[in-house]
């Protein structure tokens, strides 16, 4: 029994050594003191050396587009580091392009901060704002999908239809970590004093707040708007669009622009979903159709029931059946990569350039 306690208390020993150890180390290796940061050669910043670009960027209220809040796995927090970089990481070089790395273009929530550093970033990037927001209107739409209405109170905010915000998910019940995560706008460039996202629930650490805490009156953080996503106002031909499940949220908001501007160009849009449970908003495409020159297609890929008499099967095959070959088309798509790849490959097929396929995955 002696030795048994001996034991014990030589483990915890040990154990509180390390701690104190990582602990000394945190405070005095990882302890880089104040840096300057350049930003675009003529904004400089004096910060705390030892977090990522990303959180220190964001600390000083300049918001680069993030979809995986920083994770390193979506590959959007790209800026160019033209000193104070460091080496590339291993964890960078997947992301990045031959041409990116030869141009200096890094991933910023990758790179940590530890001497001076020069940057570039878009211009536009500076036009990106915060904003207070409360709860307005939260509305399940289908088993994992709800509409949330955010009010900005005085503020108003300035996107084009197709873009996306960050939304903050605070620190909660069984989850310690403030991050970022990215939605695009479904409501109406019109009404600026309002936002509406499509959020589905994924078990994720944002998702989880918006299902299981976050609730009418509460208030909500949210900074931007970002992406090169949005309608084009090109040669007015034929447009086609595709999404899936919470990919339809910027479709809404293009398919609001056009109504609010009488847009009448033909329409045309294919729903992606698996069964009749999924899907969701059918009386608000009814709307459309009934203002625009527009077509509401959903494609069902797991619907067994003889109730069903639409199409059966993925989005391609609903593509097949309604797109004519050599049209001038436009084409808008968002969801998954591996959604948005067989969409592009089945409009390729039918003569849609891939200079008018426009696309956002998620």
């Amino acid at each position: 029994m002696q030795e048994i306690l001996f034991t014990a208390l030589v483990v915890t020993a040990i154990a509180s050594a390390l701690a104190a150890v990582l602990t000394l180390a945190d405070r005095t290796v990882g302890n880089y003191g104040q840096v300057q940061m350049t930003i675009n050669n003529d904004k400089q910043f004096t910060v705390e050396g030892g977090k990522t670009l990303l959180s220190t960027l964001i600390g000083q209220k300049v918001f680069i587009p993030s979809a995986c809040g920083g994770k390193g796995s979506c590959g959007y927090c790209k800026v160019k580091v033209h000193d104070g970089g460091g080496p590339v990481l291993a964890t960078e070089k997947p992301m990045l392009t031959e041409e990116e790395l030869a141009n200096d273009v890094r991933i910023s929530c990758q790179i940590k901060v530890k001497q001076d550093i020069q940057i570039e970033i878009p211009e536009e990037l500076f036009n990106v704002k915060e904003y207070d927001t409360t709860v307005e209107r939260v509305e399940q739409l289908t088993k994992t999908i709800k509409l949330l209405r955010f009010n900005l109170g005085e503020e108003t905010i300035s996107f084009k239809p197709g873009q996306y915000v960050q939304l903050k998910a605070p620190a909660y019940e069984g989850n310690d970590e403030e991050v970022y995560r990215a939605y695009s706008v479904a409501s109406s460039v019109n009404d600026p004093n309002h936002l509406e996202l499509l959020i589905g629930y994924t078990g994720g650490i944002a998702t989880t707040y918006v299902h299981q805490h976050l609730k009418e009156g509460d208030e909500v953080n949210i900074n931007g708007p970002y992406g090169d996503f949005h309608y084009q106002e090109d040669d007015g031909g034929p447009i086609i669009m595709a999404a899936a499940g919470t990919g339809m949220a910027p479709i809404l908001s293009i398919l609001q622009y056009m109504a609010d501007h009488e847009i009448q160009r033909e329409a045309i849009f294919f729903f992606g979903a698996r069964t009749m449970e999924d899907l969701f908003l059918s009386e608000k495409m009814k709307e459309f159709e009934e203002k625009l020159n527009f077509r509401y297609v959903p494609a069902l890929s797991r619907e067994e029931s003889a109730e069903w008499t639409g199409i059966k099967g993925r989005v391609p095959v609903a593509i097949d059946q309604f797109i004519k070959d050599g049209a001038p088309y436009s084409a808008y798509l968002c969801g998954s990569p591996q959604m948005i790849d067989s969409i592009r490959e089945s409009l390729k097929e039918h003569g849609v350039p891939e200079e008018k396929i426009y696309y956002d995955e998620f």
